[in-house]
């Protein structure tokens, strides 16, 4: 049974393509990568999960994808002295990746760091579908086809994203960083109806996309860091949340927030650099901070690039649609009664438990 009120709180949020991928690889090469000193170079790629999405601050860089200076990627560049090409970018797929990401790279590329895989799963679309009742949706279905699609497509497009990095930067150690559990069982947002089954499916997608990225990773000899563990206690709803629940803006929804990178994943993945810390937590923070201006600089040069990829949002469950009042009708519901609406979810949601089974 589903657990949430109605009272706002600190933990309970109140909500509110262009060029072909051809010649988008041919102006990256022509881009370039910026001349830095040997050995310290750092190229982090991937989606919103390495950008920053969810910490709510972003560099002023043209483009629409929230990279952050309190991202993991910028933390440990100051934290280990090295020069940041922050290409990461939300919603950036693995075609994105190959082709607006990867021409930061060069042979004297040190580090990589790169998420990538839950867009390409729809995991955003697939959220959208479950927050909402389930007389409204079908969740089961929706994690269905984003399972599928994890362990008969992804693999494959992994492998031949990871064999272009490392064409591409034959030395460089390069670090695969997964995604952590969202949900502790328990939806305390007062406007999103996942229930616990739905939850704990949600949580086995992730560990299923790590599962087959870690494989792809050990294949291509990459190192592979699994961040669920690390977030076990710090999931949406629990006491000290490492991620963000329903937010506003809506887009910071299920995201790491600032806490999530700098005590989450800078945690795991500083050491998987080899290299030792020059800098406490607090004056990697510093540093971070004020490489905003550089680091906006930088990114600036990808800016159209960049603006090929089509941002991945969550869309908060929305009773006023035309469509929301209609599948309403057809299941007897009141809107304007909040025990009708979740009465309703949770006799839908068992129906659809019991057909799954």
């Amino acid at each position: 049974m589903k657990s949430r009120s109605l009272v706002p709180s600190t933990r309970r949020r109140a909500i509110g393509a262009g060029l072909s991928a051809l010649i988008g690889l041919g102006a990256a090469s022509a881009l370039g990568a910026p001349a830095v000193a040997a050995g310290t170079t750092y190229v982090a790629l991937g989606d919103s999960y390495s950008s920053g999405t969810g910490t709510r601050t972003y560099l002023n860089d043209g483009t629409s994808c929230q990279r952050s200076v309190y991202a993991y990627p910028s933390l440990d560049a100051a934290a280990l002295g090295l020069t940041l090409s922050f290409r990461a970018c939300s919603g950036a797929t693995v075609a994105d990746v190959t082709n607006t990401q990867l021409s930061a790279l060069s042979s004297a590329t040190a580090y990589v760091t790169i998420s990538v895989g839950g867009n390409d799963a729809g995991f955003a679309s697939v959220l959208t579908t479950c927050a909402q009742p389930s007389w409204l949706s079908n969740c089961n279905g929706a994690i269905d086809t984003a399972q599928s699609t994890i362990t008969n497509t992804i693999p494959g497009r992994l492998a031949t994203l990871y064999s272009s990095i490392r064409a591409k930067a034959p030395t460089a150690r390069v670090i695969v960083v997964g995604y952590p559990r969202i949900f502790n069982g328990q939806d305390c947002n007062a406007f999103t109806w996942f229930s616990p089954t739905e939850e704990s499916r949600l949580n086995a997608t992730a560990d299923l996309l790590n599962s087959k990225t870690a494989t792809a990773a050990s294949n291509a000899g990459f190192t592979f860091v699994n961040p669920t563990s690390k977030f076990v206690g710090h999931a949406v709803c629990d006491s000290v949340e490492w991620l963000n629940g329903l937010s506003n803006p809506v887009s910071e929804s299920y995201h790491p927030n600032v806490a999530g990178h700098r005590d989450g994943y800078a945690v795991l993945t500083k050491p998987a650099f080899g290299l030792a810390f020059k800098l406490s937590t607090a004056q990697a923070e510093a540093r971070s901070v004020a490489s905003a201006d550089s680091l906006a600089r930088d990114a600036r040069r990808y800016a159209a690039l960049d603006r090929m990829i089509t941002p991945e949002r969550f869309v908060a469950p929305d009773l006023t649609t035309p469509a929301a009042r209609a599948a309403a009708a057809r299941a007897g519901v009141d809107l304007s009664s909040r025990a009708s609406i979740d009465a309703a979810d949770r006799l839908y949601n068992a129906r659809q438990d019991a057909a799954r089974r």
